[in-house]
C-alpha cells in the first residue's frame, strides 16, 4: 500500500491547492490503482478509496466522471458511496454505465433512482442483467413507452401482479407492447388470457402461432373469459335493461318486424339489435352479442338467417358490427352471396344446437352451485 499512501498524500496536496487539473490527474491515477487491485482489496481498503473518490468528484469535470463511471461499472467490488453518487448524476453519460452494469448499487437505490430521475435513467436501469419486481413496478408505472418495452424485453426482469396488470392495460392500444408482453414465458395465465381478449387479430394470431400446442385451448378459454365479462357487463347495463323492455313490448304485441331490426341497426342501436335477435332466436343475449363481436361474420349470418331477416336488414347489422372500420363493397358482396346460399333450415339447426348447449351449461352450473355435482 506504499503506492496508495503516496497517491493519498498527493490527493491531499491537490485538494489543499484547489487545483482542478491536478485533481483530475490524481483521480485517473487512483482509479487505475483501484481497478488494478480491486479483487484483492479488503473492506477497509474499499472504504478508503470510497472516501477519496467522493472528495475528488465533487468539482471534477463531466468527462472525468464519465471515465470513472465506466471503469467502476463492471467491477464486482466497487466503492458503494461513489457508485451511488455516480448513479444519481444528472448527466446520463455518467449515470448510464452504473445503472446498466454495476452490481455495487442496491435495489433500494435503483427504486429511488427510478422514482426521481429522467426517462434516460429509467431506460438504463431497464437494461440491467436482472431486475426484481420492486424495480420493474416503478419502471412500468413511471416509464414511457420506450422504457416499458425495454423492461418487458429484458429476460432477466421479473414482474409482480401489479406490474402485469399495468402492462396489460398499457398493451390495450399498442400491438407491439401486447405482442412483447404476451411472449414472456412466465406471464401468468390469467394475464395472458386477458391480453388476448383485448389484443388485435394480428397480435392474437402471432401469440397463438408462438404457442401452437395451446392454440385450441387458448381460443376456447378466451371465448369463455370474454363471454363471462360480457355477460356481467350486459346484466348491469342500463342500456340493456331499457333495450330489453322496449323489445319485449314490441315482441309481445307482435310488432317486432324485420323493419324494426333494420332501423335499430342503421341507427347504431347495438343493444336493441342484439336483444331483438336474441328474442327472435330464443337465445341468451350474451350468445347473440358474441356472434356480433366476433371477427368472423359467419355467426352473425346464421343468427340473421335463423331469424328470417332479409338481406338489407342483415347488411345493416353487418355494417353495425363493423363499426368505424366499415366493410368494403367486395366484402359485402361476398357476404351477400354466402347469405343467399345459407338455408334457413340449416341456420335453425345450428341455432337449436346452440340453444341446447346454452341450456346444458346453465343446468350444469346450477347443479354445481347446488352441490349435486
Amino acid at each position: 500500500m506504499a503506492t496508495a499512501d503516496a497517491l493519498i498524500r498527493e490527493l491531499e496536496d491537490a485538494l489543499a491547492r484547489g487545483s482542478i487539473n491536478r485533481q483530475a490527474t490524481t483521480l485517473r491515477r487512483i482509479t487505475d490503482l483501484f481497478v488494478f487491485g480491486a479483487n484483492h482489496f479488503g473492506d477497509d481498503h474499499i472504504v478508503l478509496f470510497d472516501s477519496i473518490f467522493e472528495r475528488l468528484i465533487v468539482d471534477i469535470e463531466t468527462s472525468a466522471r464519465v471515465a470513472l463511471a465506466k471503469q467502476l461499472a463492471t467491477l464486482q467490488k466497487a466503492p458503494p458511496n461513489v457508485v451511488r453518487r455516480l448513479a444519481f448524476d444528472d448527466a446520463i453519460d455518467v449515470a448510464g454505465p452504473i445503472l446498466r452494469y454495476s452490481e455495487a448499487i442496491d435495489n433500494a437505490s435503483l427504486v429511488e433512482n427510478a422514482n426521481s430521475k429522467s426517462q434516460q435513467h429509467l431506460l438504463a436501469i431497464s437494461q440491467r442483467k436482472s431486475l426484481p419486481e420492486t424495480v420493474t413496478d416503478v419502471l412500468v408505472e413511471r416509464g414511457n413507452r420506450e422504457v416499458a418495452l425495454s423492461t418487458v424485453r429484458n429476460k432477466g426482469a421479473r414482474f409482480s401482479e401489479a406490474g402485469y396488470v399495468r402492462l396489460v392495460k398499457r398493451a390495450e392500444d399498442d400491438d407491439e407492447m401486447a405482442e412483447t408482453v404476451g411472449s414472456r414465458e412466465e406471464i401468468p395465465r390469467h394475464h395472458f388470457l386477458k391480453l388476448l381478449t383485448k389484443a388485435s387479430d394480428s397480435v392474437r394470431r402471432k401469440l397463438e402461432a408462438a404457442n401452437p400446442q395451446y392454440k385450441n385451448e387458448i381460443q376456447k378459454v378466451v371465448a369463455e373469459v370474454a363471454a363471462s365479462v360480457q355477460s356481467r357487463a350486459a346484466a348491469s347495463s342500463r342500456n340493456y335493461a331499457t333495450a330489453c323492455e322496449t323489445i319485449q313490448t314490441l315482441y309481445n304485441s307482435g310488432r317486432l318486424k324485420d323493419s324494426n331490426i333494420e332501423y335499430f341497426a342503421r341507427e347504431g342501436m347495438f343493444e336493441e339489435t342484439a336483444v331483438a335477435l336474441a328474442v327472435r332466436c330464443d337465445l341468451p343475449i350474451s350468445t347473440v352479442e358474441r356472434a356480433l363481436v366476433q371477427a368472423d361474420a359467419g355467426a352473425t349470418l346464421i343468427v340473421a338467417k335463423a331469424s328470417g331477416l332479409s338481406w338489407p336488414t342483415t347488411k345493416a347489422i353487418l355494417l353495425l358490427r363493423a363499426g368505424e372500420r366499415g366493410l368494403s363493397p367486395q366484402a359485402l358482396e361476398q357476404l351477400s352471396v354466402s347469405y343467399g346460399r345459407l338455408k334457413e333450415a340449416t341456420a335453425r339447426q345450428v341455432i337449436d344446437f346452440q340453444r341446447q348447449r346454452d341450456r346444458a351449461e346453465i343446468f350444469s352450473k346450477q347443479e354445481k352451485s347446488s352441490g349435486r355435482v
